[in-house]
């Protein structure tokens, strides 16, 4: 069982604060380049576009943990308003909608001032930042054109052997070395890593049940170093929380989010639905493809919605 003092050694050998300038809010999304671009692009053989989204709306997993609650979905103006004339013969008529929503309520971006570590957060920057108008310092508008480059599933179940892991599995650095070998891929600066546990696919056939907050496969604090060491831009899973639950440190929520996040500065995607990806993956062997997830630049968000698109 790892302790806070684990957590502290962590932390402070991956720290990248300051690697690229006191002013940087893009931690390891600086990893992209037109060069990891261009390179990406290659990957598109077929013209095979996947979401890896799930809905959202009311079908969601949320349940209110945190304050978390499914997207609200509200008509402004609709079609019975045209039928019973209510917008006054306008030539035609519209519909309009509304949206209520947590941003980290389904398939979502962390930003880098989502999680912090000792009163900072990503680059040292003080927690005080994000206040109740929103982050000054770490938004996610940083990353409005960074989102897009080589996506590389690490399918762990299937090399394992099984449809889903178990909650509480931890996903080790060596799982995901011995993954990747057995898919014939080797990691680039920049990649989009993108971990399948099988959970939502799981839970999309047998209900949610407790997916949102409770007990999960996922990352062992060990693959910080390996994440790290390996210079990816981002890693998401399809999980709620991307680490393992429960988590390795009894007295620490989420302790391998307070590493990658705040101190690695490495962006992470969670609640992605990478069934259909995976299906496709298997039948051609293939493990790379084109990632388009661009986050919305929402102004002084710590989260975004989005609809990531696997090309391949």
């Amino acid at each position: 069982m790892a302790t806070r003092e684990d957590v502290k050694e962590l932390a402070e050998s991956c720290r990248n604060w300051g690697r690229w300038g006191p002013n940087d809010e893009l931690g390891t999304l600086n990893f992209v380049t037109p060069q990891t671009v261009i390179a990406a692009a290659s990957e598109i053989q077929s013209g095979q576009v996947l979401s890896l989204s799930i809905p959202f709306g009311p079908s969601g997993p949320q349940h209110g943990r945190d304050g978390r609650f499914n997207p609200i979905h509200l008509m402004l103006a609709t079609g019975t308003d045209v039928a019973t004339d209510y917008q006054q013969a306008r030539g035609g008529g519209f519909a309009d909608d509304v949206v209520i929503m947590p941003l980290q309520c389904a398939t979502q971006w962390d930003g880098l001032g989502h999680i912090y570590y000792e009163q900072k957060m990503w680059n040292g920057y003080d927690v005080e930042l994000v206040g109740s108008q929103g982050a000054k310092r770490n938004a996610i508008t940083a990353f409005k054109d960074r989102l897009v480059g080589r996506g590389v599933l690490v399918d762990v179940p299937r090399f394992k052997g099984v449809d889903s892991l178990a909650p509480g599995e931890r996903i080790t650095a060596k799982d995901l070395e011995e993954t990747l070998a057995k898919e014939g891929v080797q990691i680039r600066q920049g990649d989009f890593l993108l971990v399948r546990t099988g959970q939502l696919g799981r839970c999309l056939t047998e209900g949610w049940g407790d997916y949102s907050g409770g007990d999960a496969p996922g990352l062992a604090l060990d693959t910080s170093a390996w994440l790290y060491a390996s210079e990816v831009a981002a890693v998401a899973t399809d999980t709620w929380g991307a680490e393992v639950r429960p988590n390795e440190v009894p007295d620490m929520y989420q302790p391998w989010h307070h590493v990658v996040i705040p101190n690695i500065g490495l962006v992470v995607g969670e609640i992605f639905n990478l069934e259909g990806l995976a299906q496709a993956c298997a039948e051609d062997g293939r493990y790379t493809f084109f990632l388009s997830a661009p986050a919305l630049p929402l102004e002084g968000a710590v989260g975004s919605p989005v609809n990531p698109l696997a090309i391949r």
